[in-house]
């Protein structure tokens, strides 16, 4: 609805901008002439009534791109915010942020001066046509000047483009170094590295801010010729009108050489603006086409089942998985085939690189199956909606990540937190003493929260997080790697709590203590269920030295 409003008030506000040519022509022709105060009078009202209504047009078309970006933002900006998510789940493209920063680009754009040069240049064709009305030898010119100006921005493209295209991909490497050296800060500065790490990061910095130096000095120099040529155009437009006049050839007389002149510059005017803003009109279009491409990657998903609440009956049929992304998918899983009845507790263990980080995303959800399903209460968990199916299941990764917010919205996963029940879980996982114990209690902020907590607190305060609300499911990786002794008894007498409430678990670990709260033991060993079955079993049959059968079939219980 807006695209109407805004190029009628761009076009009439480019109309209106005839205001001092028709004001230089009408004086030279009537008042000079009539020499009548009267007639001045009047027409400088007029004109300045059209300046007005100029101004006005372009305030409102101002606002109009305004309100555009806004309402664009609304229909774009929170799928590309799930898209962000998922590839970031999934540990695709798109899920560094990188999709929002070039939104953020093409919504500023929208607004730019450099999109109102873009609107003004249809306009210009107008002017074009009224200096070929003047003189078909003034059009001519005039029109060979626009194609030179369209030709410098031509140029300009090939020139800056690529640089640009380099630099914003070094920009962001350096962003992420700079990331990555903060998140390790303790790390680096213990161990004497954070001087090379800072070496290191500015030969990536400065290697970015020099391609961008070369860019937009490319750029500026192209502004400059381009802003030199529209002079050249308005002075040569004036001297050839005068010799039109002098050879009796320029139909209206001597006013028509200033009229001319100022509708040239106007003809060149919007190529001019364009070209002076040109490395925002390179950026804004480089961040349309990644955005493009995201987008035809991560087209809109079907809407979700919606399915009754589970109860935590879990079977794994089959299953084959990769990482997503690769171009040749290796399959980290292969087959595997294993049932939990609700309630039920699985530890799984297995060597480093077996694929038990795998095995939980794919048990959350978070990776579609190359064959095979994972079924939560007979439904395949993967095409559930994931809002949905999200609140009845508790997942715990290796790199606990607290959110920006509170303790209690950690907690209460930013649903609006119910006092008891946030208690409830941070009481389940031993840690309500040392939150209250905090001046502002479940209310103090989280990055306050990091600095005041350990990283065994912090991993109970993600463990509180997963076991919020009784979810149907939980999955654990490695939960107790950061705890205790105090944190490992708190850790199996939650586990055993809700599993008498009816909540599965399946617990991944390296440590022996949380073997306790198992009913069934798996272990996977290079992708594969190399056992799997009650807890004891498998142990006497491991410590004898002969492992049970490894994947029972889908259908199977052990």
């Amino acid at each position: 609805p807006w695209r109407l409003p805004v190029l009628a008030s761009g076009w009439l506000a480019g109309v209106l901008a005839l205001a001092p040519a028709v004001y230089m022509l009408e004086v030279y022709g009537r008042v000079v002439n009539s020499r009548s105060i009267t007639t001045l009078l009047m027409l400088s009202l007029l004109v300045v009534g059209a300046f007005v209504v100029m101004e006005l047009l372009e305030w409102l078309r101002g606002r109009l791109l305004q309100h555009a970006s806004a309402s664009l933002d609304s229909a774009l900006g929170p799928r590309l915010f799930r898209i962000a998510l998922q590839a970031g789940a999934t540990q695709q493209p798109g899920g560094d942020g990188q999709a929002l920063q070039d939104w953020r680009t093409v919504r500023r754009f929208i607004h730019s001066p450099a999109a109102h040069g873009l609107l003004d240049a249809p306009v210009s064709l107008l002017f074009l046509l009224a200096v070929f009305w003047i003189s078909p030898w003034l059009g001519v010119f005039a029109m060979a000047g626009a194609l030179l100006q369209v030709g410098l921005a031509t140029a300009t493209e090939r020139a800056t483009a690529p640089l640009m295209q380099k630099a914003n991909t070094e920009a962001a490497a350096s962003n992420r170094r700079a990331d990555e050296t903060v998140r390790n800060a303790e790390v680096l500065a213990s161990m004497g590295m954070a001087g090379r790490m800072e070496a290191l990061w500015i030969e990536r910095q400065a290697k970015a801010l020099a391609l961008q130096a070369q860019a937009s000095e490319r750029a500026g120099t192209s502004s400059a010729l381009a802003r030199w040529w529209q002079n050249i155009v308005g002075s040569g437009l004036l001297g050839l009108g005068c010799w039109l006049l002098l050879a009796d050839d320029l139909w209206g007389g001597p006013a028509m050489m200033i009229v001319a002149s100022i509708l040239g510059g106007r003809v060149l005017a919007p190529l001019l603006q364009v070209l002076i803003q040109w490395t925002q009109v390179t950026g804004a279009r480089q961040a349309w086409q990644r955005l493009q491409q995201l987008l035809s990657l991560y087209p809109d998903p079907p809407m979700g089942l919606p399915l009754p609440a589970p109860k935590g009956d879990l079977s794994v049929e089959a299953l084959v998985a990769s990482a997503p992304g690769l171009r040749v998918a290796v399959p980290i899983l292969k087959g595997i085939s294993f049932r939990l009845a609700r309630g039920e507790t699985l530890a799984v263990i297995g060597p480093s690189a077996a694929g038990k980080s795998t095995l939980a995303r794919m048990l959350v959800g978070l990776w579609p199956a190359q064959q095979g399903a994972v079924r939560l209460d007979g439904f395949d968990l993967f095409a559930w909606d994931r809002e949905e199916v999200g609140r009845h299941i508790g997942y715990l990764p290796q790199d606990v990540q607290l959110l920006p917010g509170t303790i209690a919205d950690n907690i209460c996963r930013f649903e609006g937190a119910d006092p008891t029940a946030v208690e409830q879980a941070a009481r389940r996982v031993g840690l309500h003493e040392t939150i209250a114990a905090l001046a502002q209690g479940y209310q103090t902020p989280v990055d306050e929260a990091s600095r005041l907590l350990s990283g065994g607190e912090r991993q109970r305060l993600g463990l509180a997080a997963a076991l919020y609300g009784r979810p149907a499911l939980v999955v654990l990786d490695e939960p107790n790697s950061s705890l205790d002794a105090a944190g490992d008894q708190a850790l199996l007498q939650a586990i055993g709590e809700m599993k008498a409430a009816g909540t599965t678990f399946v617990v991944i670990t390296h440590r022996t203590q949380v073997l306790d709260a198992a009913d069934k033991l798996l272990l996977l060993v290079e992708g594969q269920i190399k056992a799997f079955g009650p807890r004891q079993q498998v142990l006497a049959a491991l410590a004898g030295g002969t492992p049970p059968a490894g994947n029972p079939p889908a259908g199977s219980r052990a």
